[in-house]
């Protein structure tokens, strides 16, 4: 038998133990970063995580491991973390840091208080950022994680909570491993590392396959006696890179036939078959319970007597199928070798024992803690009946950790129990059944975000309700699920669902059901224009909301009071309803409400084009929705798109593309919200491929954001290229598909229609210049239908208020538009243009200014046409908006404009950041160098170059310094002399 030393050597891996090495080395002076480790099974990222924690504690580092774990469908809440609090725990030296977060107790089963509510999660999730910020301050910390392709959801937030929040600022460094083959598609940590990867403290470290020279090495180090060269031959080309395979290989060498097993599956059990009949039992135990199992869990599980077992345990240490642990615990050394051996076991012997494991669990206390593996257990065990007690103990469990994604699983999996089980055997007492179950189960659904299952659950909770249910469960059930099809924007049926609801309890004697009904039925009732009815159930159920201190309801009512009466969000009074509805939901714990009272505050800023109050409200309620787990609800996608148009607007684009960037938690279904103004800020710098992805969001369901987003690019493109007819195709489609029975013209008309007109009278000057009459009335007729529909809009908006000043800004540029068609550049109407669009709009201004020089050029006002087109083509230059800058010198050229005022320091011509170009360019540096020392590309450096040599009148970079020296826009350096 071959001798396999008892750890295996790192090779081939010196490069990466070099980076990791460095990166603790600057962990340890509080400049640390996390690492996430990628590489497939096998690949050799444990070992690899086990030797630079052997080196970390050398240094003097604590190294603290938890371990994600694979149970199937069942989630066991932050269980790393969990782990990772227990080794704090057990330290002395953190006592005290422990003692100062008890709200991280939780974790371990102590306290009771919920953690469902936002403000509960945000105490979990900073009291172990405090704690672990306090406990590096006791000894310089590596905090690993294993295996976080199995981690649950709550411990996927708590991670992007502490690595967003800044805890590597301390002498703290967390290095991640995941299998890189089981991610696929639809696996849930991929957005969550799309998203962790975009953080500058974040780096991605991926363990590929090692080169056959290194699995050479690998084998003869393996094994101190001589191997046939034939044999490490074969054993190369079988293992792949895969350094685990290769040990495999190389212990099936000394099979009776003196072969290599052709199946991976065979090549794992060699050890295993090679061990006693006694090792092997406790290795087809230990593969019940997972992939580490406590001792005296074990010894309990496989009945065997101390000594007995201990000899077994002893034979499957030193054939490498298990590692012990130092907190009396048994590892199998890779998890392909416990699924090895599960797979192997009887399909009643695997009942069998996932029983016992299960009986003994319930045996050992802590029964909240352990209700998500008895779950499990007894699943496996066939023990339906303790199943759905489980998973509803489990249920109970994940909310009050705040974990409402498990929560929802637990809930749906004893929903799949209930019918199986008999009525007898099932739970009683507390409301318990299963259309409660169920509408528990859509309610955690919703605050994970999952919001068309929350759809789904609903209408399988009406479905289940019997002839002769109670009205006051007949109306939640309705109202819910009405809420839920409203945020999924099916609103005919919302209307219809909500006024069941409240028709079928009374509102006297006051109830918190009636209540909460006729709050939704206010929110449908307005989605379909029954303003007044909205208006009418709202004032009434505010008065009972009060009278029976129902907060978060109260909260709700006035938040559509707000939005629905007199001037809506915009007004002074409706800001103050906000502030209030604010207040009381948090009050309450009631996420989903807060941030509707945050999105509503945000845009109420934005409707009166208050745009830099509008970006603390948007901070706060992203903020929020992320500690709630509710990223992907309405209120927080709509927040993340009106985020990304406020820094569009305010001309902040770099800004607008990173924050666009760093949305990849959110599904890719939401592209509209969460990348729709990139794609403005894309076309605006003349990226090409904007149409086309824009062109992409109308694939599959039809979503309204998409289309939105959707027919703003299409159309802007389309008459940037000048193509007047798909300009106004796609604005007539898009008005038409966002258009409903409630909203027959909705408010982005108006913009649509601005954009369409642009192309318009591009076409109707054109060819009234080529002196085509028949094509000049053709277009004019199509320029005066867009413009009345762009005044209706403005003018009454979409519930028969006029639109702020964002909507009459467009307005004022479509009624420009109108004129260049119908008579030709008119300097008035774009003087009132640009005026419009100084609420904020940086790019719309610039665009406004550029029309306002052709048509001071054509009204002889050639100095006031010279100075808008500089100011345009300094926007122009500080956007990198190209097809802008273009447009601006081909005016300047062909009414042959100034490019300065007389006697004007070209200072203020030159942007700020072509003066530091400028600067670069004196000292004799390259392209590259500039880039380089600027943080730009050579591209980009190269382009301010050209603009530079331009307005300088310089026809080569030296003439350009000359230039500069000798109009004092720089003075030379100072030599080392002085």
């Amino acid at each position: 038998m071959p001798r396999i030393s008892f750890i295996t050597p790192v090779v081939g891996r010196e490069a990466e133990l070099d980076r990791l090495s460095g990166l603790l080395e600057r962990a340890r002076g509080g400049e640390a970063r996390a690492v996430l480790l990628a590489g497939d099974a096998g690949v050799g990222k444990t070992r690899l995580l086990d030797e630079i924690s052997g080196r970390a504690r050398d240094d003097g580092m604590t190294v603290v491991t938890g371990h994600c774990v694979d149970l199937g469908d069942v989630g066991l809440p932050y269980l790393p973390f969990t782990e990772i609090l227990g080794v704090l725990a057990a330290d002395e030296r953190f006592t005290d840091a422990l003692a100062a977060h008890p709200v991280v107790e939780r974790l371990l089963g102590a306290g009771s208080d919920s953690a469902r509510d936002v403000d509960g999660r945000l105490r979990l999730f900073e009291g172990m950022a405090g704690l672990l910020a306090e406990a590096a301050e006791v000894a310089p910390l590596l905090l690993v994680l294993e295996d976080l392709h199995w981690a649950d959801q709550s411990s996927r937030d708590l991670l992007r909570f502490l690595l967003g929040r800044g805890v590597l600022r301390h002498r703290l460094a967390v290095f991640a491993s995941y299998r890189a083959d089981d991610l696929h598609r639809r696996h849930p940590l991929r957005p969550l590392l799309a998203e962790l990867i975009r953080l500058p403290v974040v780096e991605r470290l991926e363990l590929r396959p090692l080169a056959d020279s290194d699995v050479d090495r690998l084998v003869r180090a393996l094994e101190p006696g001589p191997l046939p060269d034939a044999t490490v031959r074969r054993i190369v080309e079988r293992a792949e890179g895969n350094a685990f395979y290769a040990e495999e290989l190389l212990a099936a060498t000394d099979t009776e036939s003196g072969g290599v097993p052709s199946g991976l599956a065979d090549v794992l059990l060699i050890r295993f078959e090679q061990l006693p009949e006694t090792a092997q039992q406790v290795l087809r135990t230990a593969a019940v319970a997972g992939r580490r199992v406590e001792h005296d869990l074990l010894r309990e599980a496989v009945g065997l007597p101390e000594a007995e077992l201990e000899s077994a345990l002893r034979e499957a240490v030193g054939r490498q199928v298990l590692v012990a642990g130092g907190d009396d615990t048994y590892s199998f050394r890779h998890a392909l070798a416990r699924e090895a051996v599960y797979a192997d076991l009887l399909p009643g012997e695997r009942a069998r024992l996932h029983g016992a494991f299960a009986r003994l669990l319930a045996g050992r206390g802590h029964l909240a803690e352990s209700a998500a593996e008895r779950a499990h257990h007894y699943r496996e065990s066939h023990d339906l009946a303790e199943a759905l007690a489980a998973s509803l103990e489990a249920a109970d469990h994940a909310q009050r950790v705040g974990a409402p994604a498990e929560e929802q699983r637990h809930l749906e999996a004893a929903l799949d129990l209930w019918p199986a089980v008999g009525p007898e055997a099932r739970p009683s007492g507390g409301g318990v059944d299963r259309v409660t179950l169920t509408l528990r189960a859509s309610a955690a659904a919703a605050h994970a975000g999952h919001l068309h299952r929350a759809v789904t659950l609903a209408r399988s909770a009406l479905a289940e309700l019997g002839q002769d249910a109670d009205s006051e469960l007949a109306a939640r059930v309705r109202y819910t699920l009405a809420g839920s099809l409203l945020s999924v924007d099916s609103l005919a049926a919302a209307f219809v669902y909500s006024s069941e609801a409240l028709a079928m309890i009374p509102e006297d004697p006051p109830s918190r059901t009636w209540v909460w009904a006729a709050a939704t039925h206010v929110l449908a009732a307005r989605h379909v224009g029954e303003n007044e009815t909205a208006l009418r159930v709202a004032r009434r159920a505010l008065g009972v909301a009060e009278q029976l201190r129902v907060t978060d309801a109260q909260a709700d009512l006035l938040i559509s009071l707000a939005v629905f009466d007199g001037a809506g969000r915009r007004g002074a009074e409706s800001r103050e309803r906000l502030v209030k509805a604010r207040a009381l939901a948090r009050s309450s714990g009631n996420a989903p409400v807060e941030l509707r009272a945050l999105f509503n505050l945000a845009m109420g800023c934005y409707e009166s084009g208050a745009l830099a109050e509008c970006v603390p409200w948007l901070t706060e309620g992203l903020d929020r929705a992320r500690q709630a787990g509710l990223l992907s609800s309405t209120y927080p996608l709509e927040m993340r798109y009106l985020r990304l148009l406020v820094l569009h607007v305010l001309g902040r684009w770099d800004e607008c593309l990173r924050a666009a960037a760093s949305d990849a938690e959110v599904p890719s279904a939401a592209g509209g919200y969460t990348f729709g103004p990139a794609l403005y800020v894309a076309l605006a710098r003349g990226d090409l491929t904007a149409a086309d992805r824009a062109r992409a969001l109308l694939e599959g369901p039809f979503d309204w954001m998409a289309t939105m987003v959707a027919g703003i690019v299409l159309t802007d493109a389309a008459a940037l290229r000048g193509d007047p007819e798909d300009a106004v195709r796609w604005m007539r489609s898009t008005v038409t598909a966002l258009a409903d029975e409630a909203v027959p013209r909705p408010g982005v008309t108006v913009r649509l229609a601005a954009l369409a007109l642009a192309a318009v009278a591009d076409a109707a000057v054109a060819l009234r210049l080529s002196g085509d009459e028949a094509g000049v009335r053709r277009w004019t007729d199509t320029a005066t239908e867009l413009v009345e529909l762009a005044r209706a809009v403005a003018v009454h908006g979409e519930y028969g208020t006029p639109q702020g000043p964002e909507g009459q800004a467009w307005l004022a540029r479509a009624e420009a538009e109108w004129v260049r068609a119908t008579k030709g550049p008119d300097a008035a109407a774009w003087s009132e243009a640009v005026t419009a669009f100084g609420y904020g709009d940086v790019y719309e201004l610039a665009r406004c200014r550029l029309r306002y020089a052709e048509a001071l050029v054509v009204a002889g006002r050639r100095e006031e046409a010279a100075a808008e087109a500089r100011a345009v083509r300094e926007s122009a230059d500080e956007l990198g908006a190209a097809p802008l800058r273009e447009q601006v010198d081909a005016l300047v050229r062909r009414s042959r404009l100034s490019d300065t005022r007389g006697g004007e320091d070209r200072t203020r011509v030159l942007t700020s950041r072509e003066q530091d170009v400028l600067r670069l360019l004196a000292l004799g540096r390259s392209n590259r160098q500039i880039g380089e020392e600027l943080f730009i590309s050579g591209k980009t450096a190269s382009v301010h170059v050209s603009n530079i040599l331009a307005k300088l009148g310089a026809s080569s970079r030296g003439e350009a310094v000359a230039v500069a020296y000798r109009e004092g826009l720089i003075t030379p350096e100072p030599t080392t002399s002085g």
